[in-house]
């Protein structure tokens, strides 16, 4: 009896000290709420995160999330990021020098790629990710017919895509750092039926080398508060695309050859190769569409972004111009 009676005592002097301090806690919630603006109480949980972080990692995570706060610092695609999609290019490049003369496959940089399809301006190439029953796929392409502007622009310009990719359902910037100019974006698209839409939310980051006549555009999905997952779509939590495009000349001259390395997991439980063979030919679709859309930007029958011109005019914001290219009222801008 006496034992009972001090539990009883210790949990409700446990319950009265925790009720004091969540009393405690929101009260100066409130006082931070009067006294800052919501930016500032932003970079206020944020510094808090990065102290919590380097003694206690789970802690300073479960802070943030309850907070709601997207980690930039965490979670930004950063230069080395860029810097090594232009090596994994340059790599390609010399292997198809030394192959014009030899029988080596200038998709063997690295061990395990698998050739699977091959067209006039493209082949796919693909490889199993270990530990998992997916697979990575590279694409190594070239057009004589467009400028690397407008293919690059074209795949950056959300509004010009929802109208030449049918698929799209939802695409907008939700989230942007304007230190590096990485964007985090929310993609909902069709799958094929029977199969759910689709969503993503990833960050994504893009880059004009003018010394090393490179552009490079990174994506990869992340977890954002502000986008919740919902009924409306299945969530693709794995999702990593990186495209670099090299000039055969010049940005505003026709000519470029690309390569696009990418993969994620489309939660379906089909068979591995039923979900190689929808990306093997879903990719040629979207390569096509893609060219297309170029083409129409270069003949100025619709009208984009200059991304490109953004970022070479050492903007820090990494912000378009407003005014779209192909638009008559302004005859004296570059055109996509």
């Amino acid at each position: 009896r006496v034992l009972q009676d001090l539990l009883s005592i210790f949990a409700n002097h446990c319950s009265f000290v925790t009720g004091q301090r969540l009393r405690r806690a929101h009260q100066i919630g409130e006082l931070y709420a009067n006294l800052y603006s919501e930016r500032t109480r932003w970079t206020l949980v944020g510094s808090i995160w990065r102290r919590l972080q380097s003694k206690h990692a789970s802690t300073g995570k479960l802070v943030a999330a309850l907070a709601g706060v997207f980690l930039w610092e965490d979670e930004k695609v950063r230069d080395e990021e860029l810097h090594r999609c232009g090596l994994e290019l340059q790599a390609l490049e010399s292997v198809k020098n030394l192959s014009a003369s030899s029988e080596k496959d200038e998709g063997q940089v690295e061990t395990g790629w698998e050739l699977v399809m091959e067209k006039n301006n493209f082949k796919v190439w693909r490889r199993p990710i270990e530990g998992s029953h997916l697979c990575e796929y590279r694409v190594w392409g070239s057009y004589n017919d467009v400028t690397p502007r407008q293919f690059f622009n074209v795949q950056l310009d959300m509004e010009y895509r929802k109208t030449w990719d049918a698929l799209v359902l939802k695409l907008e910037v939700v989230d942007r750092d304007i230190n590096t100019g990485s964007e985090v974006v929310h993609w909902a698209t069709r799958f094929p039926y029977p199969m759910y839409s689709r969503d993503y939310v990833y960050v994504r980051r893009y880059n004009v080398d003018v010394e090393n006549n490179l552009m490079v555009l990174i994506s990869r999905a992340v977890q954002h508060p502000g986008v919740p997952e919902t009924q409306d779509y299945v969530r693709v939590h794995s999702y990593q695309s990186k495209m670099v495009i090299r000039p055969h000349k010049s940005f505003d001259e026709n000519g470029f050859t690309y390569l696009l390395t990418y993969s994620d997991d489309p939660q379906t439980a089909f068979p591995r190769y039923c979900v190689s063979w929808m990306v093997s030919s879903g990719m040629p679709d979207f390569l096509e569409k893609l060219h297309t859309a170029a083409l129409k930007a270069k003949n100025l029958e619709v009208g984009i972004y200059d991304y490109a011109s953004a970022v070479k005019s050492n903007d820090t914001k990494h912000q378009p111009s407003q005014d779209r290219l192909g638009d008559n009222t302004h005859p004296g801008q570059i055109y996509a």
